[in-house]
């Protein structure tokens, strides 16, 4: 099994973060794991993106042309690669930024009001991980539970942030379950 991800936004949104958590709990869970961050020109309001692979073989390129899934932030983000999706992925959209669809029937979309879901819970800023916790809830790629101790390790130095990031995996945890049985 190999899978390739996607992670996308403006700079700011915490794609990279999201991404490197993924990453972290691959490695931990003893899999084969690519994390590669792309930046555009500026770091906050340019574009960001990350790969992450997750394979139980070794990887051969961590170059993807084509991923099976894509969690996207913004619209621009969406316009630029989920036409470049495999069929049969996952498209993952913070709902609350676009207010459009990707224009394919070939892959699942997931809507996910990921910025209202982080503000309910305590801060806009943690929509990045309401988006994380919607991917791994409706693809099963690793298990919350190591997600949720990924996230107590990435933000030990500020621990007063690890109860909103924990609540905000978990909401979208729990959006991406329920749309797992409208997307399989």
């Amino acid at each position: 099994m190999q899978i390739e991800t996607v992670f996308a936004g403006f700079g700011g949104q915490g794609v990279m973060l999201a991404g490197r958590v993924l990453a972290e709990v691959g490695m931990k869970l003893g899999k084969e794991v690519v994390w590669l961050p792309s930046y555009g020109p500026e770091m906050r309001g340019g574009t960001a993106n990350c790969v992450v692979i997750i394979a139980d073989e070794p990887i051969a390129s961590p170059i993807i042309a084509h991923p099976r899934d894509t969690v996207v932030m913004n619209r621009p983000s969406l316009e630029k690669f989920c036409p470049a999706q495999k069929p049969g992925g996952y498209a993952i959209v913070n709902s609350s930024l676009i207010n459009i669809r990707p224009d394919r029937d070939d892959i699942r979309v997931v809507e996910v009001p990921a910025n209202e879901v982080a503000i309910e819970a305590g801060s806009g800023k943690a929509a990045n991980m309401v988006m994380l916790g919607a991917y791994v809830g409706v693809t099963g790629i690793v298990p919350v539970e190591a997600v949720i101790e990924q996230i107590k390790e990435e933000f030990q130095a500020k621990a007063k942030l690890i109860p909103l990031n924990i609540t905000c995996v978990e909401r979208g945890y729990d959006i991406g379950r329920a749309a797992a049985g409208y997307c399989v």
